[in-house]
């Protein structure tokens, strides 16, 4: 089975190290030591943990919203681009850089500005995985 150390988990979770740390630490995510003494998380127990914690992933908002999109990226708008009919918005969500290309009118219609929260939906037929 595949194990992942702190700091890769920490990557793969869009969290910093010490984050992933404390929550070792707190028992929400199972290590145990390799014979180096490092502590490391199964690869079953740390996917199982992103789908937990993804679940979460709307904040805490009372507010629900009902999509078929099933890909959601929660993250902060860190540019906005706006021409006489199309936009361009860019979110980074955790290590991810999503950008989307949409109407002026909805960019306008949503507010979005630079250092707003916003969620990318992604929903596609298509979707390539490369394997690491």
């Amino acid at each position: 089975m595949h194990s992942y150390t702190i700091g890769q988990a920490a990557r793969l979770l869009g969290v910093s190290p010490d984050t992933a740390r404390r929550w070792a630490d707190g028992g929400r995510i199972a290590t145990h030591r390799d014979e180096a003494g490092r502590r490391l998380i199964h690869g079953r127990d740390l996917a199982a943990f992103a789908v937990e914690s993804g679940q979460g992933a709307n904040g805490g908002d009372d507010e629900v919203s009902y999509t078929s999109a099933r890909n959601a990226f929660p993250g902060i708008v860190t540019a906005v681009k706006v021409g006489d009919v199309a936009a361009q918005v860019e979110i980074q969500a955790g290590p991810h850089r999503l950008v989307s290309l949409l109407t002026r009118e909805a960019v306008e219609e949503l507010g979005l500005e630079v250092g707003m929260e916003a969620t990318a939906r992604v929903k596609s037929t298509n979707v390539h995985i490369d394997r690491h």
